[in-house]
């Protein structure tokens, strides 16, 4: 810092006035932003007299920033592209690759043989990223370089201040030392009044300081939990990731063939591969016979039941799972009083992945277990909750679920990508699933479930899934994200 300083009076002891901090950054060859610190500094000790002035100047996005550090995406692509080439379905499959290829055949860097991508030059040169870092230090850019540069959204026109230079009152090409705090050393010795002391900036910002912050799911998941506790709920435990087939499928009255038991759709634990969860043999049998033969007013499906498909350990696929467990027990009390459940935790589901859909994502469940309730009961009481988290817009769509019936699925419009989008399933648990727990015949629940990502979504104006949860989200908008407000 002290040698800029230096050579900044050694600038105005030459011309008397700079008239841009720009133009001086450039000379300099180093950031405007020093170059603002070092004259400011000169300005406190009446060295210097600044002016700010404004321009609307060209500033990297955080893609043009990535660009710079990482390369650009064809640069990247081409640095590991083997000189064979590659087969196309065998690149990841992400934003960066896709970018790559696009941009790396347009400046025909790559060519796409019998579904193989090959480089057509030996060696190639990242101008675009050069260029940024020209615009970064504010350096002249050709116009169809910086149209170009803007198409790809890696730079941004900006209002950007900077300052005049002027020589001050106390000008000199010799910097003073000065003391910059009042040591105790100082008032015991009394040498404190003969040091000249450095000018204290009263508005200037502490530095930044480096810390956690919290992730907009996580913010989402604190409305959602208060909302649910006010509403009377009370939370279940979540904490165990790995379930045993019985209790995320069968229990549930969703029969053995079903396709979502298919690998395709539930990741399968192969060590150990199968769990020993079960201890309650009656209800074990329980189950077993409403599936074979039926019971509590349904035949049943009507096919051998094995136990090795029951015992099959996966990741869970739903909090369903932990409900079945909760009624469970519920069920064993001696007097049944009603209750109402929630839970917000990750769930696992081998989903092909785009704008909408991951394989693991937090699920929010809630149920209730009272006499006398039903489907109108539970539009409610869904629309109440919806209600308080600002998603008015909402509407059901008659569904098939193994487990419910009536069965819902619910929509909410989502405002950037101007349609409805499914963010929930409901319904009314049926005999056949709380039969063999051992509930009071009388007794009923309705349920309703959805992702905690798509409202999270809607609220943070976020079009793709990825972008919020994922390998692929940025830092930058995790640590500048708004609070959570869903009310209105």
């Amino acid at each position: 810092m002290e040698d800029l300083k230096l050579a900044i009076l050694a600038y105005l002891n030459e011309n008397k006035t700079i008239e841009s901090s720009l133009d001086l950054a450039i000379k300099l060859e180093v950031s405007h932003n020093e170059v603002v610190g070092a004259i400011k500094s000169l300005d406190s000790i009446q060295y210097a007299v600044l002016q700010q002035l404004e321009t609307k100047k060209y500033v990297l996005t955080p893609d043009g920033e990535d660009y710079i550090e990482k390369g650009t995406p064809e640069m990247r692509l081409f640095s590991t592209v083997p000189a064979e080439g590659v087969n196309i379905k065998d690149l990841p499959k992400d934003q960066v690759v896709d970018l790559g290829r696009n941009y790396g055949k347009a400046k025909g860097w790559f060519s796409i043989e019998q579904g193989k991508l090959k480089k057509i030059k030996e060696a190639v040169v990242d101008e675009d990223a050069d260029l940024l870092r020209d615009i970064q230090a504010f350096k002249e850019v050709p116009a169809d370089k910086i149209k170009n540069l803007e198409k790809r959204r890696t730079i941004k026109l900006q209002l950007t201040k900077y300052y005049s230079i002027s020589t001050g009152p106390k000008f000199s090409l010799t910097l003073p030392k000065l003391a910059t705090d009042l040591t105790h050393d100082m008032i015991i010795k009394g040498t404190w009044a003969q040091e000249e002391f450095k000018a204290y900036n009263f508005n200037a910002l502490g530095k930044e300081i480096t810390v956690g912050n919290l992730h907009p799911l996580m913010k989402v998941r604190t409305q959602f939990c208060n909302v649910l506790l006010e509403m009377g709920f009370e939370e279940m435990p979540t904490n165990q990731y790995v379930e045993s087939a019985f209790w995320n499928f069968d229990t549930l009255f969703q029969p053995q063939s079903h396709p979502a038991r298919d690998a395709h759709d539930t990741f399968f634990i192969k060590d150990p591969a199968n769990s020993n969860q079960i201890e309650d043999k009656a209800y074990w049998e329980k189950v077993r016979d409403v599936h074979e033969k039926g019971g509590h007013g349904s035949i049943g499906w009507r096919y051998p039941w094995q136990d090795e498909e029951a015992k099959k350990n996966i990741l869970r696929t739903h909090t369903t799972a932990v409900s079945a467990k909760m009624l469970y027990k519920l069920a064993q009390e001696k007097e049944f009083k009603p209750k109402k459940y929630f839970s917000i935790d990750r769930v696992f589901r081998n989903e092909t992945l785009d704008a909408t859909h991951l394989a693991e994502f937090h699920q929010v469940e809630g149920l209730i277990a009272d006499r006398g309730l039903g489907f109108s009961h539970l539009k409610t009481v869904i629309s109440v909750f919806f209600k308080k988290i600002g998603l008015e817009k909402i509407k059901f769509k008659p569904t098939y679920n193994p487990y419910t019936e009536p069965s819902a699925e619910i929509f909410a419009f989502h405002p950037i990508l101007n349609k409805w989008v499914e963010i929930g399933n409901s319904g009314v648990f049926r005999p056949e699933m709380l039969g063999p727990l051992g509930l009071p015949s009388d007794v009923s629940v309705i349920a309703w479930g959805l992702s905690l990502e798509r409202p999270t979504m809607i609220n943070y104006n976020i079009g793709n899934i990825r972008d919020l949860f994922g390998h692929s989200v940025n830092v930058k908008d995790i640590r500048a994200n708004p609070i959570c407000c869903f009310q209105k």
